[in-house]
């Protein structure tokens, strides 16, 4: 099976996230294309070859990101001198953008969503959002929507967090076709 992990990321942890789970998706099917690709640098024909589509992003005002709440996160990030956490395809477009144009799903396809997200009481999630920006586009979910949780706004991963984006990645590929 083909498997594409499309995520958008403005501090690396979504990126982390996205990498483990194409790790766990490797590791259970080593036989798979896998790839793993920031929505901005995302090529069309990609998408369209994948059975598998896997899209995340970072929780942003209890949701997706959208173009005023990234820029200002980079603003807040070069304003307090912490330019260096800054992903180099932050500044291009988000996963809500990009699904918005997305093409009807191929026949067959399937999907899943994921998020990193503060854990605190009535943060919300992204994932919820691209999962149903997902159905609506024909493709079938595999699995809930998941979170990752980030000690802070711009991270890091909560301990554990990557192990479980490993064992989620698998558990996605092992779904059996329906």
């Amino acid at each position: 099976m083909s498997t594409l992990i499309v995520y958008e990321s403005l501090f690396g942890n979504t990126r982390e996230i996205a990498e483990a789970i194409a790790e766990g998706a490797r590791t259970a099917d080593p036989g798979a294309e896998v790839g793993c690709v920031a929505v901005a640098d995302l090529d069309a024909d990609q998408v369209a070859s994948a059975r598998l589509l896997v899209v995340g992003g970072p929780t942003h005002m209890h949701g997706m990101s959208s173009g005023v709440s990234r820029r200002g996160g980079i603003k807040n990030e070069r304003n307090t001198g912490h330019e260096d956490r800054i992903e180099p395809a932050a500044e291009g477009p988000g996963v809500r953008d990009w699904l918005r144009d997305l093409a009807h799903a191929p026949t067959g396809a399937r999907g899943a969503a994921f998020d990193t997200r503060v854990d605190m009481r009535f943060a919300g999630g992204a994932a919820p959002g691209i999962a149903k920006r997902l159905r609506r586009h024909g493709y079938e979910l595999v699995a809930e929507p998941e979170g990752f949780v980030v000690e802070d706004t711009t991270g890091p991963l909560h301990d554990g967090e990557l192990q479980r984006a490993r064992e989620w990645g698998a558990s996605l590929v092992r779904q059996p076709v329906g």
